[in-house]
């Protein structure tokens, strides 16, 4: 192992903190998330791949807003990591993606954007000032160094210095972090038509962010890669994480990927993740950080990057299945943005 394998790995962790304190507001408890940390050291290691799991904003934001409550969030993530490893393990992913086609896959990528860039702008309205130095960094910054990993870290620190320096809130009315989660305590288990529908939506982005993401970081990294063994890995510790209280983890693309060894600077960064939940270190750091500072992170990910790459490249293909894949998503889920997409697809085939 390099000092640039370690370098690579710290900036990761750096990337996936502030999406670890969006997971604490919705509820999602830090502690027994680090098993999924865990798992997915072990996975990179059994299956010989270089992607790593992290948070992830977009799935932490999809199931922390479909479900209603804490136990209906950790039922959506359990039971969505589920099939993620069945999916992958019996290798339903290429022909998934085969039989939706770029367009609605790329359609539902931009409208999980715009539902980004949503959550953003709800974010500054809770609080404005924050939210506005969170958004005008991140936008500057973004734009000076096309650099999320840059972005998130700066407009977090910089608005996080203005709460404390000012003593605003550091938790949202909507969203409060309850501290007294962190520990290891078995959901009860639930099964309702909102959270079928809610499982389905977030499978269905997660099967699309697995495949891209996964294949960007290994592209990075100069080696193959087989996203159905990354979707065992990383369904089996979402399933874990959530059965104990813990929140979502997904392929990111990693900057691990750029290091001399990418499979160890990957096992390094969850390694560094899983002790910081552990010590219980990411709830002390919410103490000082307001859930609004990741609001311009959230607006800059969704309008400037996801929404603008993904809806350019489905538009190139079928524009009216992508328009309506695009805007179905984004006022509902990308499942029923997904259904849609394709019932629109068979309707302009058939007539």
């Amino acid at each position: 192992m390099t000092f640039q394998d370690i370098l690579a790995a710290i900036a990761v962790v750096i990337n996936g903190l502030p999406q670890g304190l969006l997971a604490l507001s919705y509820g999602f408890a830090a502690f027994p998330t680090a098993l999924a940390f865990i798992a997915g050291v072990g996975g990179m290691v059994f299956f010989g791949q270089v992607a790593p799991i992290s948070f992830q904003a977009e799935t932490i934001v999809l199931a922390g807003t479909l479900g209603n409550d804490r136990n209906e969030r950790l039922n959506i993530v359990f039971y969505t990591g589920i099939i993620m490893a069945i999916v992958g393990g019996i290798g339903l992913l290429e022909p998934i993606i085969s039989f939706i086609g770029p367009t609605i896959l790329n359609g539902m990528m931009a409208g999980v954007g715009i539902m980004l860039a949503k959550v953003g702008i709800d974010m500054f309205k809770q609080n404005k000032s924050v939210g506005a130095i969170s958004g005008f960094v991140a936008v500057f910054v973004y734009f000076l160094t096309n650099d999320l990993v840059y972005t998130i870290v700066a407009s977090v620190f910089a608005s996080s210095a203005y709460a404390i320096f000012s003593r605003k809130k550091t938790a949202d009315e909507d969203h409060p972090i309850d501290l007294s989660m962190e520990k290891f305590e078995k959901i009860s288990f639930r099964v309702n038509a909102r959270i079928i529908r809610s499982v389905l939506a977030v499978t269905t982005l997660q099967v699309g962010g697995n495949i891209a993401y996964a294949s960007i970081t290994a592209g990075i990294a100069g080696s193959p890669i087989n996203v159905d063994q990354v979707t065992v890995y990383s369904g089996i510790a979402s399933a874990v994480s959530a059965l104990f209280g813990g929140g979502p983890v997904e392929t990111i693309i990693s900057g691990t990927g750029a290091a001399p060894n990418p499979q160890l600077s990957g096992m390094l960064m969850m390694g560094i993740m899983a002790i910081i939940l552990l010590l219980k270190l990411l709830p002390k750091i919410a103490r000082y950080v307001p859930s609004q500072s990741i609001a311009g992170f959230l607006f800059v990910l969704g309008a400037i990057v996801v929404f603008p790459i993904n809806s350019g490249i489905a538009l190139e293909g079928e524009p009216v299945v992508a328009g309506v894949t695009t805007v179905v998503t984004a006022f509902s889920d990308p499942f029923i943005g997904m259904v849609a997409g394709v019932i629109v697809r068979f309707l302009l085939v058939a007539f």
